[in-house]
C-alpha cells in the first residue's frame, strides 16, 4: 500500500492510498475513521479529491457524530 495524497486543507484528516488496483479515501477524525474504497479503472488520480465536495464532506461529519453516539451509548449502557 502507498501514500497517493494527504489532504489538510479539510475539516478532518483524509489519505488517499493505492492499493490492489483501488484507491483508498481515508477519512479520519479523532479516535474514528472512515474508508471508502474506488477503482483506480474509473477515476484518474487527479479526479480523486474532487470527490471530497461539500457535500460529501458533510455527510462524513454526520457519520462521524453518529459514530460517537453510538461508542458513547455502547459505554454507557
Amino acid at each position: 500500500m502507498r501514500v497517493v495524497k494527504e489532504i489538510t486543507d479539510k475539516p478532518f484528516k483524509v489519505t488517499i492510498f493505492s492499493w490492489n488496483e483501488k484507491y483508498l479515501i481515508k477519512l479520519e477524525d479523532g479516535s474514528f475513521e472512515q474508508t471508502f474504497k474506488v477503482s483506480v479503472f474509473d477515476f484518474l488520480e487527479e479526479e480523486l479529491e474532487a470527490l471530497l465536495n461539500d457535500t460529501f464532506m458533510e455527510e462524513a461529519q454526520a457519520r462521524f457524530s453518529d459514530m460517537a453516539m453510538s461508542l458513547k451509548k455502547a459505554i454507557e449502557h
